[in-house]
């Protein structure tokens, strides 16, 4: 008996060892690269029809010089070029101003993940909501990542799409910060607000990511002090202040399609409460929709016009929401571009907890209430003019990266927005909140040669944005076989053990992703 537990105890150990040892060598296992295309002095797209995202007129037959990573002609007649310059054929084909999603969440495994995706959907800009504190983090990326990319795609040795606009670590108060973190993270008084912003202006970060549990004091100095530092504020509305109050503060983005729900109804008050608003949220959440007080909504929607103040309304989480339920929703296609840790770990527990809500329900389904609420809320704010952005929330459950963009400019359309308007909530909306109108947004003699060309009108359908047939950024050409090649990239990362335990250390490494989960 006693040679049968010692052999057991030395075949387990020896098999425990084995499986440890697979892992660190699939931890350690270098992944493969991409390499973007060579860059040509000049390139010329020929005979193309140019989308003006401004007016929506189409400027027919033109003939495009693009010099290093700028266009410096737009003629109607054909462009004399070097003998060795990229030719394009742009007959019976429309170009567009490279789009943007203003709302998305980069990791370390982003250049594997997402970046090929973006570029290979068209998608030549992103607004990263996420950050680090002082310290590296094993998950989440910081602002010195990203800016690494920005200066290897200017350098033509990184697929990547540019990062505009720099974002702290969400500001969500004791909680959300690790323990052992310096105390002035914790934002648990106002008087740690200049040393926050003065860490994160020394890291180069735009602007302070705040989320909902910000104590209102704090908050309201952060927001005054700011600008002091060259920064600014974004993202969630703090549940405990109105919105009133947020925007006469100076937040610049709101995000999400949920403020003026939350904002506009009779026990709105209800959920500034710091000790009992998650208690009250999740028994009155019909009670949210239903009394919903559009004489309220427009009211603030009048206030965001007059202070320029921007609203990111991301439908694409509300519409996971609402269709977690649905199987036709959940077997998406593109699932093939998602690690199987994210979808056992995060986006499986997600969706089961969605689809028991909704098949709980009696009736009209909450969610979907929230949705189709959202919508209309989007068509009634942009009418009194405040700005829309496109953003999605990658890396969201059911939001992928690149595809979703699209997604979200449909749904935008279905709002009740124009489609020339939608392109706009991607292009020129974006760099104008980003002070970059002068580089992009626009095809435009000057600006950077960030373009997507497309084979269908997108101003007489929306869903045409995806009918690419080839990327330019900075300059660099993808056509649609590079196009292809970064999905068949990604897909291959995704289903490889190797990013998957990659993943999953990083994830259990992570002590941001650790506090996350607890909160």
């Amino acid at each position: 008996m006693k040679r049968k537990v010692l052999f057991f105890l030395k075949a387990s150990g020896a098999f425990i060892c084995v499986i440890l040892t697979v892992f660190a060598i699939a931890y350690l296992w270098p992944m493969s690269t991409l390499q973007p295309p060579k860059l040509s002095e000049q390139t010329i797209i020929k005979n193309v029809n140019i989308v003006d995202v401004a007016t929506g007129e189409i400027a027919k037959h033109r003939f495009v010089l693009i010099e290093h990573s700028r266009i410096t002609k737009v003629d109607t007649t054909n462009i004399t070029a070097s003998d060795d310059a990229l030719i394009i054929d742009g007959t019976d084909k429309f170009l567009i101003p490279g789009l943007w999603d203003m709302h998305t969440h980069s990791n370390q495994h982003s250049a594997w993940l997402h970046h090929p995706l973006y570029i290979a959907n068209g998608i030549t800009g992103v607004r990263d909501m996420s950050g680090q504190l002082n310290e590296r983090d094993s998950y989440w990326v910081g602002s010195k990542e990203r800016l690494q990319w920005n200066k290897d795609l200017e350098n033509n040795i990184r697929v990547t799409p540019r990062y505009v606009l720099q974002s702290s670590y969400q500001m969500d108060g004791e909680k959300a910060i690790p323990e052992e973190s310096p105390n002035f993270f914790k934002l648990q008084k106002p008087s740690q607000v200049d040393s926050l912003l003065q860490f994160y202006k020394n890291e180069k970060v735009d602007f302070i990511k705040v989320y909902q549990q910000l104590p209102k004091d704090t908050y309201t100095e952060l927001a005054k002090k700011a600008p002091n530092y060259g920064l600014h504020l974004a993202g969630h509305k703090p549940m405990f202040l109105s919105l009133e109050e947020a925007v006469n503060l100076g937040q610049r983005s709101f995000e999400h399609g949920r403020i003026f729900i939350y904002e506009c109804f009779p026990e709105a008050d209800s959920l500034k409460s710091p000790t009992n608003w998650k208690q009250y949220f999740s028994k009155s959440k019909a009670k949210i929709v239903q009394e919903f007080d559009s004489i309220q909504a427009k009211a603030l929607m009048r206030l965001m016009h007059k202070k320029n103040t921007y609203w990111t309304p991301t439908l694409q989480t509300l519409k996971f929401e609402a269709n977690a339920h649905k199987e036709v929703f959940t077997n998406n296609k593109n699932l093939k571009y998602i690690t199987k840790v994210r979808k056992q770990l995060w986006w499986k527990y997600d969706t089961n907890h969605n689809k028991e809500k909704n098949l709980k329900s009696t009736g009209n389904i909450v969610s979907e209430q929230f949705f189709e609420a959202s919508k209309k809320q989007v068509a009634m704010a942009h009418k009194i003019g405040v700005p829309i952005m496109a953003g999605t929330d990658v890396t969201d459950s059911y939001v992928f990266a690149g595809f979703s963009l699209h997604d979200e400019l449909f749904e935008l359309t279905t709002s009740g927005i124009s489609n020339l308007e939608a392109l706009q909530s991607a292009t020129l909306v974006p760099a104008k909140f980003s002070n970059m109108e002068e580089h992009y947004g626009s095809v435009e003699i000057g600006k950077k040669a960030d373009l997507v060309l497309l084979n269908k009108n997108p101003l007489s359908d929306i869903k045409n944005t995806k009918e690419i047939n080839g990327v330019i950024i900075n300059g660099m050409y993808y056509d649609e076989e590079k196009l292809n090649e970064l999905k068949e990239f990604t897909e291959t990362a995704a289903s490889s053990f190797h990013m998957n335990v990659k993943t999953l250390i990083s994830l259990v490494h992570s002590p941001l992703i650790r506090v996350q989960f607890a909160d």
